[in-house]
């Protein structure tokens, strides 16, 4: 808490710039820490949206069970990121604000992704049933495309771990964080 305080107190005219760059694909960004809370080892889930680039929608929750795996952890990341996917392109539909094409939903674990694209179900996968077949019915319909995506470029890792000074700037700019007293 302290860290994040210290941040805010240093960052006084940080807001976020919002740009029309001529696209309106709709981008999520998935993570999850494994265990991450010590004191009953429950997993971090995070994730942004972004639309034509800019940052619309962002959580960062801790999940309500205790995940068996990194795998399962993600997975269930990955599942409420969709769930937030789904709730955007209907609204973008009700808004008419344009045709949504297939979303894509990146995450930085290649089980979890593998688990979504694979539409063979397989017992190790039986306690996380309901996510799996939620964001695999969105994959095998085409609403929703999953992605791999290295550590390095996850933008989620800001709502999932505890991060340093500089991969917090590096991220915070990313997502289109803006200085408005930087010359």
């Amino acid at each position: 808490v302290i860290r994040i305080l210290k941040y805010i107190k240093s960052a006084p005219g940080k807001g976020l710039l919002y740009e029309n760059k001529g696209n309106t694909q709709v981008v999520g960004y998935s993570d999850a820490d494994w265990a991450g809370s010590p004191a009953d080892r429950r997993s971090t889930s995070g994730y942004c949206v972004l639309i034509g680039g800019n940052l619309i929608s962002w959580r960062s929750k801790k999940q309500n069970i205790v995940a068996r795996s990194s795998a399962e952890a993600e997975y269930r990341a990955m599942a409420a990121t969709a769930c937030e996917l789904t709730w955007l392109k209907q609204l973008l539909q009700q808004l008419k604000l344009g045709d949504v094409k297939a979303m894509k939903l990146i995450c930085d674990n290649q089980a979890a992704l593998h688990i979504a694209s694979n539409p063979v179900f397989h017992e190790r996968t039986k306690h996380i049933e309901i996510d799996c077949h939620f964001v695999r019915d969105k994959v095998l319909s085409g609403e929703i495309l999953t992605d791999f995506v290295g550590s390095n470029d996850q933008l989620a890792d800001i709502f999932t771990k505890s991060l340093r000074g500089p991969r917090v700037e590096s991220i915070c700019n990313k997502l289109g964080a803006y200085d408005m007293y930087a010359p």
